[in-house]
């Protein structure tokens, strides 16, 4: 995947304080913007987007 992008509120200057995500159609995969050579967690696009939207709708800060 080459398509990795951060949050606008990962951080001034490189914004290296976040996690980057890169999408498909069918997978959404997750690496640390710090050191994304690591490597990344690959989830399937429907589940990455019940667990925004559970983090969006917590009833506690995230």
């Amino acid at each position: 995947m080459d398509n990795w992008r951060k949050s606008s509120y990962s951080g001034p200057g490189d914004g290296n304080e976040c996690v980057e995500i890169a999408t498909t159609p069918t997978h959404t995969a997750i690496r640390d913007s710090k050191d994304p050579a690591v490597g990344t967690l690959t989830v399937p696009a429907g589940s990455f987007a019940l667990f925004i939207e559970a983090l969006k709708t917590a009833p506690y800060p995230v």
